[in-house]
């Protein structure tokens, strides 16, 4: 079971709450939730490794990542502003290693719930 730690000011508005799903999503491995929040087109930019487009590669990708275990998720800051929203925290594996992260989302429209490009760092600490 993941623990789930977020600051008290995450989530207060629509879109903070729904970036807070996706990244708990990501951190517990639910594909369906995943590839059901972001557009045939998504690009996901993993920073540093590689690109992944279109929404059938993006969840093979989801599929490989569940076999990374996270004991811990700790969110700590969430911003919107329009089409975009980014958060940022730390992961922690059951085999011990810390990872920090940063995402940045962009979303399909203004008042969209899909999402179209993330760029991820993924640093280990």
């Amino acid at each position: 079971m993941t623990k789930i730690t977020v600051s008290p000011d995450c989530g207060n508005a629509p879109k903070k709450q729904f970036l807070k799903e996706i990244i708990i999503a990501f951190a517990k491995g639910n594909t369906a939730f995943l590839t059901e929040s972001v557009t045939d087109r998504i690009v996901w930019n993993l920073i540093g490794d590689r690109i992944i487009e279109g929404k059938e590669k993006f969840t093979d990708e989801i599929g490989k990542t569940k076999i990374r275990k996270v004991s811990e998720l700790i969110i700590d800051k969430i911003v919107t502003h329009g089409k975009e929203g980014a958060l940022n925290g730390i992961v922690k594996m059951q085999n011990g290693k810390k990872y920090a992260f940063s995402d940045f989302y962009e979303f399909s429209g203004v008042k969209a719930t899909k999402v179209k490009a993330i760029t991820s760092y993924f640093i280990e600490i």
